[in-house]
């Protein structure tokens, strides 16, 4: 993914999944069910097994699904992370620190390196360029 130095990349849903060779009719019901989960829920509280009890169903069941869809939860969370992420900092600037418990971070720097991945700069140099 490239990334720009001004300001966080823009996630789109068709860039929520990996592409693959393979294009279904049915793309699955499952990834998209959990994105509406990722994006609406609290992501400090929705780990694998909740998300999946919300689904009715196991938490190895939801694995293997999203693997035939060829594509991870993680990836999943990430990407809703750092939708979520965005959204936050166009209605108004808040520290890394919120923005950390308000995506669910445990650790502040693991939002950081995040934060990074996401645009190629750091949080510091963003909030400079944007605030």
């Amino acid at each position: 993914m490239e990334h720009t130095q001004t300001a966080l990349n823009p996630v789109r849903w068709r860039d929520a999944r990996p592409t693959t060779s393979v294009s279904h009719h049915s793309e699955s019901r499952t990834t998209d069910r959990v994105l509406h989960i990722l994006l609406r829920g609290d992501l400090s509280r929705l780990r694998v097994d909740a998300v999946a009890a919300q689904l009715g169903m196991s938490a190895t069941t939801l694995r293997r699904r999203l693997r035939s869809d060829h594509t991870h939860y993680q990836f999943l969370l990430d990407r809703a992370r750092q939708y979520r992420c965005e959204q936050a900092l166009r209605s108004n600037w808040r520290p890394g620190k919120c923005l950390a418990h308000e995506l669910g971070y445990l650790e502040v720097n693991s939002f950081y390196r995040a934060f990074r991945r996401w645009t190629g700069i750091g949080f510091s140099v963003w909030k400079q360029r944007h605030c």
